[in-house]
């Protein structure tokens, strides 16, 4: 299908449970940009009228002339190709994504379709990497993982901080504190985790995860070597205070984003790399040692066969009612918060980086708003895309597998992601 007649954008997978955020959001922000076309995709038709119909009764937007591509199933290379070929760019919210991600891929990179998902499966990243980079560039295409509140304000937060440090920045310190309204504790016991999260942690991630907490995290999440640069940014202990808080090293994929998109910049601008660590505040002793406990109690369970076939066969009662198969309760997670404390060292403009680093600055990043842990993945999925549409002259001219914080180095992102409740600012500067 020619360019002009493509949708900008297709959502696949707009019926689960982050594409209904997608598209609840993009019938908002698709008002700021009335020549945007748009569609949603799936397997289910009913599934996909029944999304555009909520949408529109909460909204009061007539979604009506939204297109509905049905029968795209990640099983069906077929369809998939047929979704494709309609779309200048696909949001890929269709999980788990080392099992139906990469026919969505290779269908993208035949047809020339810029690809975006909200994957946080490292695996996943280095495989598309190694596979389809230099078909992707070949094709003039972006293909671009972890576009949700993983990573995108991480990654964009790291160069945020560079652009206004006036001088070199060599290292930086991440802080993930979050903040849960009492109605969100309230209704913990209701179900406010969805299963297919829980099945994540039991079968993918959880033995990560514990090897992180349980302080085998010396090497880099995805055993990436150091940059060998002078002052070397040390990991911290296990357990350690900062900010007036207890902290863990944080066991997402930000880390490894991030060093990607470092590395990157090194090979493609010689540019010096910045050292980042991530890790993720508590607001207590006990709260710390209990997360750490838990990690360790779930790892050992994951590890027996029988116990493993209980916790997924028995969620909530295994949870204690936390975790439910259908939606969490709607409103539960709002007046929620997430921010970033990016504690940022280097040295002023013109000092001798032989010595030791004599400036500190700190930037946060806050996400805030109405549920704002999903709503803000598809905020940030939503203006990559527009990115795309709208800066594509400003972003690396050969495309390929990249991360967000290469791809929209240059362009406006953070300007509009500070416009919806993602706000960027520096808050201390000592030198």
């Amino acid at each position: 299908m020619p360019a002009s007649q493509r949708f900008d954008l297709v959502i696949f997978g707009a019926s689960g449970f982050t594409g209904k955020r997608v598209v609840n959001e993009l019938a908002r922000i698709g008002k700021n940009y009335p020549d945007l076309t748009w569609a949603v995709a799936g397997r289910s038709q009913s599934k996909l009228e029944g999304v555009l119909r909520d949408v529109s009764e909460k909204s009061g937007d007539d979604l009506s002339n939204i297109k509905i591509i049905a029968d795209a199933d990640g099983n069906d290379e077929a369809s998939i190709k047929g979704m494709c070929a309609q779309a200048k760019v696909l949001i890929n919210c269709s999980g788990p994504f080392t099992k139906f991600g990469e026919v969505v891929v290779a269908a993208c990179v035949e047809f020339k379709t810029h690809y975006l998902d909200v994957c946080g499966e490292t695996q996943f990243i280095e495989l598309l990497e190694e596979k389809y980079d230099k078909t992707a560039r070949e094709a003039g295409v972006f293909i671009i993982n972890a576009c949700g509140l993983s990573s995108i304000p991480a990654d964009v937060g790291v160069q945020f901080l560079e652009e206004n440090f006036g001088g070199t920045l060599n290292s930086v310190e991440s802080y993930l504190i979050t903040y849960f309204p009492p109605r969100m504790m309230s209704e913990i016991f209701n179900g406010i985790v969805r299963y297919s999260s829980w099945e994540s942690l039991i079968t993918r991630y959880i033995l990560h995860t514990f090897l992180i907490v349980a302080a085998v995290h010396l090497k880099e999440i995805g055993k990436q070597p150091s940059f060998n640069l002078e002052p070397e940014l040390k990991q911290r202990c296990l357990l350690h205070k900062n900010l007036s808080k207890w902290c863990l090293p944080f066991p997402g994929a930000d880390s490894f984003v991030i060093n990607r998109t470092q590395r990157h910049l090194l090979s493609l601008e010689g540019k010096r790399p910045v050292q980042y660590k991530p890790y993720v505040a508590f607001p207590g002793f006990l709260t710390a040692i209990g997360t750490i406990i838990g990690c360790i109690f779930l790892f050992i369970l994951c590890k027996i066969p029988c116990t493993k076939r209980l916790l997924l066969n028995y969620p909530r009662l295994c949870s204690f009612g936390a975790v439910t198969y259908g939606d969490p309760k709607e409103g539960a997670m709002d007046e929620s918060k997430f921010q970033y404390e990016m504690l940022g060292m280097g040295w002023n403009e013109g000092t001798d980086l032989g010595k030791a680093p004599d400036k500190k600055v700190v930037a946060r990043i806050s996400v805030t708003g109405l549920d704002p842990a999903y709503t803000s993945t598809a905020i940030t999925i939503i203006f990559s895309a527009i990115t795309i549409l709208k800066e594509r002259d400003k972003m690396p001219a050969a495309g390929g597998v990249v991360t967000g914080g290469v791809a929209f180095r240059k362009t406006s992102i953070v300007k509009r992601l500070q416009e919806n409740n993602i706000k960027f600012e520096i808050v201390k500067s000592s030198e």
